[in-house]
């Protein structure tokens, strides 16, 4: 599991080990300690005890089934996915089309090419910074490269049991495509202007042609899956948009996936919407949370979290607020204006 929040609002999850009554005498493996009995987590095969802050990557809620410490479960790092183009295009199911491809090259020079030299500064350096149009990622010029990239991402879903998509998808017995309604979120939701619509999109299409966002997905021992920058991003660029399963949040309460996402926070609890990427997802499962209660934690946020409504529907993008560096890692506060998930032990 890699070191991801549960981004809900659900109230506050509480830790309760399954071995609840058998605290007594138990004290966590990693820092000796038998305090916050409420979050000690017991192996199943050798009974020691863990705090769910204290294992690397940190565990957000308690598994469901078994659970064994990592010298039992001798974890290791996941097989990579094979390097070979044809199986990573199937893995991804890209189609390439060289009539397609320089209409696409064409589509994102119209887009950078408006630049901002015509707009007229006004106001505050935040203000103008707002009315910035969404730029569209910029794929590595080397093929192989990008093949590199997808291996990555397609490594990593292979490992975590999720299938590759790029959409929200409407499954039965979850919420209804019909349910994802941006009138109905508490306060209002901002609409995503016609331009960024249209930088949105080709994102998508550059992704369906395997033009690849310039994105490592690397194992790390103390974070499990993360996202590295693999080459330099601009500020205001689309990172990804956060995709899965839409699901109503009343379905998902008691759920311990620790990768879902508010789509809509309506203000009737009932028609709130999540976005479980567990069975289905992309890059964004794995860009990880920080520690958004200490300045340390504050200083690694190059992302934000930003709900739109795109066309009539719900959508969650992730972008670039600041300017990226090659080989920076990714981090994003999930808690954003809502402060509901203790993240103390974050990154």
């Amino acid at each position: 599991m890699a070191l991801r929040s549960k981004r809900s609002q659900a109230p506050k999850p509480i830790f309760r080990s399954k071995h609840a009554d058998d605290y007594s005498g138990v004290y966590c493996e990693e820092c000796g300690s038998g305090e916050s009995p409420g979050e000690l987590l017991l192996c199943d095969k050798c009974d020691k005890g863990f705090h769910l802050f204290c294992l690397r990557p940190i565990l957000v809620s308690v598994p469901k089934g078994s659970w064994f410490c990592p010298s039992c479960s001798k974890q290791k790092m996941p097989k990579s996915f094979p390097l070979v183009q044809t199986k990573i295009i199937d893995f991804f199911r890209i189609k390439r089309s060289t009539e397609s491809t320089q209409k696409l090259s064409q589509g994102k020079q119209k887009i950078l090419g408006c630049g901002f030299k015509k707009r007229k500064r006004s106001g505050s350096l935040v203000m103008s910074k707002k009315r910035r149009k969404l730029l569209p990622f910029n794929p590595s010029e080397d093929p192989e490269r990008r093949l590199e990239q997808m291996r990555s991402l397609a490594t990593a879903l292979t490992a975590s049991g999720t299938e590759f998509s790029n959409e929200l998808t409407y499954r039965p017995s979850m919420a209804l495509r019909s349910a994802n309604q941006p009138a109905l979120e508490k306060g209002g939701m901002q609409v995503l202007t016609k331009e960024d619509v249209e930088t949105l999109n080709l994102c998508k299409r550059m992704i369906n042609r395997g033009e690849w966002p310039p994105l490592m997905v690397v194992f790390d021992p103390e974070e499990g899956f993360t996202v590295e920058a693999d080459r330099f991003i601009r500020d205001l660029t689309i990172i990804t948009e956060y995709v899965g399963d839409v699901d109503y949040l009343k379905n998902r309460e008691n759920d311990d996936g620790d990768s879902m996402m508010t789509l809509l926070h309506a203000a009737n609890p009932s028609q709130s919407l999540v976005i479980c990427p567990d069975k289905r997802g992309n890059v964004a499962r794995f860009i990880n949370g920080i520690n958004n209660h200490t300045q340390e934690g504050k200083k690694k946020q190059n992302l934000k979290c930003v709900r739109y409504d795109v066309n009539g529907e719900c959508r969650v993008l992730l972008i670039a607020n600041r300017d990226i560096s090659k080989g920076e890692r990714l981090y994003y506060d999930y808690n954003g204006y809502e402060h509901e998930y203790p993240t103390e032990h974050f990154v």
